[in-house]
């Protein structure tokens, strides 16, 4: 029998090119978005998509019933819907980090809550989570992002090892520069939220930072064959790396201590920390 696959924020980038890439597999895709009129493409290439609003209960309780009553089963949740909310610490507004933390977070978890009764019913399961390389370090300006994502890959591997039992497997996805909107929506916040502040130095630098990884973002089709991996894979790993600077970002936080990755992050934003 044809696997089914749910995937979320299937509207652009990640999610939409992983969608088309199962459905040309021979999956059966459910992608499910806000703006589902921005999915006309997919449908064409055999996608079936579903309008959720992963802040709403509701949507969420009704789409994954929708796909079950059509199927009987989801072998595959793919967690992506996400985005950056991005701004320092002292300026964001607590309205909009419980918001980001509803979408990447509760969001994804609570989905994970709704598919788990029926692959568990069914003995076999494959819960995949979109986070980031921002999931395993921090830059200034994206504290409540990296927070989301931080807090995704903990719960992650706590579900992982709580439902290996019932032979569902809980995969964590971490991307790193990828072409997609995201980078635009952050960016635009940023300047909008700290663009005015104190901050603005950082802000500055970060402009610099983000324009030229937007130059070297990698194809979104890099992480849609990575998903397809751990889709496939008999035994998948517990994480998937890759995009732009991701193995290199990732190799960093293993290897050097807090104080030297703080010096080169300040550096690369030219600026110094105050004497004292």
């Amino acid at each position: 029998m044809k696997k089914v696959v749910f995937i979320t924020g299937a509207s652009s980038g990640m999610g939409k090119v992983t969608a088309r890439v199962l459905a040309q597999e021979g999956y059966i895709v459910y992608a499910a978005a806000r703006r589902t009129e921005k999915m006309d493409d997919l449908r064409a290439a055999g996608v079936i998509p579903i309008q959720m609003d992963v802040t709403d209960e509701t949507s969420m309780v009704n789409g994954v019933q929708y796909i079950i009553n059509a199927q009987g089963k989801i072998d595959v949740l793919v967690n992506n819907a996400g985005f950056g909310s991005y701004g320092a610490i002292e300026d964001v507004a607590m309205s909009d980090a419980r918001y980001q933390l509803e979408v990447n977070v509760f969001g994804a978890i609570r989905l994970a809550q709704l598919v788990l009764p029926y692959m568990r019913q069914q003995r076999q399961g494959r819960i995949i989570n979109i986070s980031s390389i921002g999931g395993k370090f921090a830059m200034p300006l994206g504290g409540w992002y990296h927070a989301s994502k931080f807090a995704l890959e903990a719960l992650s591997d706590s579900m992982r090892n709580e439902v290996k039992q019932f032979g569902i497997d809980v995969v964590v996805i971490e991307p790193g520069g990828v072409q997609s909107e995201w980078g635009g929506i952050a960016v635009d916040h940023l300047k909008k939220v700290s663009g005015g502040t104190v901050y603005r130095p950082l802000v500055d630098g970060f402009m610099k930072l983000a324009a030229d990884a937007e130059n070297k973002a990698a194809d979104p089709m890099v992480i849609a064959k990575l998903i397809r991996q751990a889709i496939e894979a008999k035994k998948p790993k517990t994480r998937y790396a890759g995009g732009y600077m991701a193995g290199v970002i990732l190799f960093m936080r293993k290897m050097f201590s807090d104080k030297m990755l703080d010096s080169i992050l300040l550096s690369q934003y030219k600026l110094k920390p105050a004497t004292r």
